[in-house]
């Protein structure tokens, strides 16, 4: 197929890129290369799939040195015109869009940029697609979605109408435009609601990664609500198979589905929404006790209050992935840590 993936430079989109690739498939990754968090990572992740540093410009698309059948374009997706023109050029099968200005904490101080990204952004995408015969988006969505809920697991039957950051509401937003273009355009779409993504290559921003970095600097970690929480963390690689299995199968529309008691995460429409996570919450104490341990070293903790924007605890029910898809997440947690460690390791040079 060929398939354009957006957010290479990004932590999941450059696994998904490369995996992609490596099956033989035609890709066209695209990054705005925004200076979120540390640009200089982004950069790596695209020398790591093959690209030349110094030949990144804006709208000029570069050639894989390790991957023929890869290319890259800086490209951001408010650039309507440009984005017209790149799927005028390359007439894709798939659109797999996991671009987004990522973090709920920083939807609070900044909330213009995920407006524009995560909104505008995938509004413009999603015309593309209807307009040049896509086949299937497949997007990402996220378990923030499901905001004040507390009953658990999360469900994708479950309301999620109460959202707790803009991030979320943003997600939830694509959602809401998703459908309506399955239902008025015919176009298939499949969203998936990630939980709590780590591994090798990951987002600076993220706490594991923060964790290990203060660890190894001998600073205090922040713990925040006091370590009373939980995360259903999912290993990249995970991920990523669940979201090549996504990308091989678009929905086809609920036969089934019943106006009268709406199932939110499907539809007579070509229409899906899954959860993708590792299905066993882990409190956030033992999270830390896992890189304490893959580190050899002990963490300092300065406990803090909850902040704002997030929640207590996550947990995907996956029923539905493994069941459509006969696919469930399984990565322990232990190994999952064990190789984001010795990837940073090796990354930053630290003996």
């Amino acid at each position: 197929m060929k398939i354009l993936v957006t957010g290479t430079a990004g932590f999941i989109g450059f696994h998904l890129a490369n995996t992609l690739a490596e099956r033989g498939d035609d890709v066209v990754g695209l990054d705005s290369i925004n200076n979120y968090y540390d640009v200089s990572l982004k950069i790596a992740r695209l020398e790591d799939a093959g690209f030349n540093r110094h030949e990144v410009a804006y709208k000029e698309q570069m050639q894989s040195r390790k991957y023929p059948n890869y290319r890259f374009v800086q490209l951001r997706l408010e650039d309507n015109a440009a984005l017209h023109s790149l799927f005028q050029e390359h007439q894709f099968d798939t659109v797999c869009h996991l671009a987004a200005q990522a973090g709920v904490r920083y939807s609070i101080k900044n909330p213009a940029a995920y407006v524009q990204s995560n909104i505008v952004g995938f509004a413009n995408l999603i015309e593309c697609c209807r307009q040049y015969g896509v086949k299937h988006l497949a997007y990402a969505s996220s378990s923030s979605v499901y905001g004040l809920n507390k009953k658990v697991p999360f469900r994708t039957e479950d309301n999620v109408d109460h959202p707790v950051s803009l991030y979320a509401a943003s997600k939830k937003s694509n959602e809401l435009i998703a459908h309506t273009y399955s239902h008025l355009f015919g176009l298939p779409t499949t969203g998936l609601r990630f939980f709590t993504v780590y591994g090798p290559w990951g987002r600076p921003d993220m706490a594991y990664f923060l964790f290990t970095e203060a660890i190894l600097k001998g600073e205090a970690i922040k713990v925040f609500n006091h370590g009373k929480m939980s995360r259903d963390f999912t290993y990249i690689g995970d991920i990523v198979e669940g979201l090549k299995r996504v990308v091989d199968h678009p929905p086809t529309g609920n036969a089934d589905w019943d106006p009268q008691d709406p199932d939110p995460a499907s539809s007579p429409a070509p229409y899906r929404i899954f959860n993708i996570g590792n299905s066993q919450p882990v409190a956030l104490m033992d999270f830390i006790g896992a890189i304490e341990q893959a580190l050899g070293r002990e963490a300092e903790k300065q406990l803090l209050p909850m902040q704002p924007g997030d929640v207590e605890s996550t947990y995907a029910d996956t029923i539905a992935l493994e069941q459509e898809l006969g696919y469930k997440p399984n990565t322990p947690l232990k190994e999952g840590i064990g190789a984001f460690v010795e990837w940073y390791k090796h990354y930053y040079d630290i003996v």
